[in-house]
């Protein structure tokens, strides 16, 4: 992009040049209207048309004529004597257009029979070229356009900044206090009673078993209380007890014999 811009820039340049060379350089028709011919009043026309006129290094002289005329430059000593022998330069078919590639003091006769002898003849001081405005040496750094690259910007951070995830303190998963011991189980079941009610004897005692009598020793203590005898409801489930299971085991006899 900035080798383009200079070509463009180059080329601005040598245009700008050929327009200001082309603007300073000045045509100049001798004697006007008059044109290239024996002028009326002699060599003085054609003085009288050059005062006042300056020509400069680039200028152009146009000489206007058709036939029977030439334009011869040369030296001043030829100008002087109209000696066309040994020109500079000679152009004999018109309009003629002589570029003033050189400062300094310019001679023009024609050739042609004694035209010169009668007036037809000029003579000019060129001066130098005016000098251009000085263009710059080097042409003036292009700026070249920065992209969003994105690919040219603001300088990157040469770390990432954290993101907010690991910015925040990790947080510790404390598990939850397991219970240290788990409350004990029954191991026991509700304590069953050591002693089971006393089975009836095989055989009951009959019902004319009289009630042992306590022996009539005094007690230890010295009061002479004899033992309660037993509850009578407890005889008499006893008794009953006994008389049905004899009576249940007659008759399994029975039907076994």
């Amino acid at each position: 992009m900035a080798k383009r811009l200079d070509i463009v820039f180059l080329a601005v340049i040598a245009v700008a040049a050929l327009l200001q060379s082309s603007v300073a350089q000045t045509s100049h028709t001798v004697g006007d209207a008059l044109g290239w011919t024996i002028p009326p009043n002699g060599a003085s026309d054609y003085i009288n048309w050059a005062t006042g006129k300056t020509f400069a290094v680039g200028d152009i002289l146009v000489f206007t004529y058709t036939t029977g005329h030439d334009v011869a430059r040369v030296t001043k000593a030829a100008f002087d004597a109209c000696n066309g022998t040994s020109p500079i330069s000679l152009k004999t078919d018109g309009p003629v257009n002589e570029n003033l590639n050189e400062a300094g003091e310019h001679y023009y006769i024609c050739t042609v029979s004694t035209h010169c002898s009668l007036g037809q003849k000029l003579a000019i001081n060129v001066s130098a070229a005016t000098s251009p405005a000085p263009q710059p040496s080097t042409p003036p750094p292009a700026t070249t356009p920065t992209a969003p690259t994105p690919s040219a910007a603001a300088p990157q951070p040469s770390s990432p900044s954290p993101s907010p995830s690991s910015a925040t303190p990790p947080t510790s998963v404390v598990p939850a206090p397991s219970p240290t011991a788990t409350p004990p189980s029954p191991t026991a079941s509700p304590p069953s009673p050591t002693t089971s009610p006393p089975s009836p004897p095989a055989t009951p005692p009959s019902s004319s078993a009289t009630p042992p009598t306590s022996p009539s020793t005094p007690s230890p203590t010295g009061d002479a209380f004899p033992p309660p005898p037993p509850p009578p409801n407890s005889a008499t489930s006893l008794g009953l007890g006994g008389s049905l299971s004899a009576g249940f085991l007659s008759i399994v006899l029975a039907f076994l014999h």
